[in-house]
This record gives structure tokens, sequence and C-alpha cells, in this order.
């Protein structure tokens, strides 16, 4: 099990849109997620700053094949482009990346 810990930005302006989507997530998208092992999925909104931190544990043994299984799913595809426009990417997240990862530093269980 690996535990996954990414940080965004959310617009101000789209706040109360971002809320009410994952208020209400589709149930496909829900399934994509679960398809692809992944589990105690959670996002935490952080204002005024409006940053989203989510944290999720993989339970699967090839992240990538399931990161790119889920990213071509057509119903997650539709769901991206609906909250990819509230969001706002940190300038200091990686190439390639849309969420900035972030290291784990301390866990206890």
């Amino acid at each position: 099990m690996q535990r996954i810990g990414m940080v965004i930005g959310v617009r101000p302006e789209k706040l109360e849109e971002y809320k009410r989507l994952h208020a209400a997530v589709w149930p496909e998208v829900l399934a994509m997620i679960s398809a692809c092992n992944i589990k105690n999925y959670s996002i935490f909104l952080k204002e005024p700053e409006n940053l989203l931190f989510s944290f999720f544990e993989y339970h699967g043994t090839d992240y990538q094949a399931d990161m790119a299984k889920m990213a071509a799913d057509p119903k997650t595809q539709e769901w991206w482009a609906v909250c990819m426009p509230c969001q706002q990417p940190l300038d200091s997240r990686k190439d390639g990346e849309w969420w900035a990862s972030m290291e784990e530093v301390f866990f206890h269980a």
C-alpha cells in the first residue's frame, strides 16, 4: 500500500462550484477510482489560502498503469473537464503535474 498526498489551489470565484461538484461526485467517477485501486480518498480545503490537499491510499501493484487507465476513461475525462477550470495549479509543481505531489515526512499507524 502506498500513501499519496497532493496539493493544488482552487480559484476563489470557483470555490462554491468545486464544493458543489464534490458533494455529489458522479457514480461512474467513483467506480473508476475504486477500479484503479484507490481507497480512503479525501480532499481537504484550507481557507483563506484556498488550497486543496488530497490524500489517498493506493492498493494496486502498478500505479502508472492504473493512473493511465483512469486518464483514458471517458467519464473521468468529462469530470476533469468540469473540475479543472476550478483549480489553480501551484507554480512549484513538477513538469507534467497538475496536482503537486508532496513528500510524506511523517506517518503513525
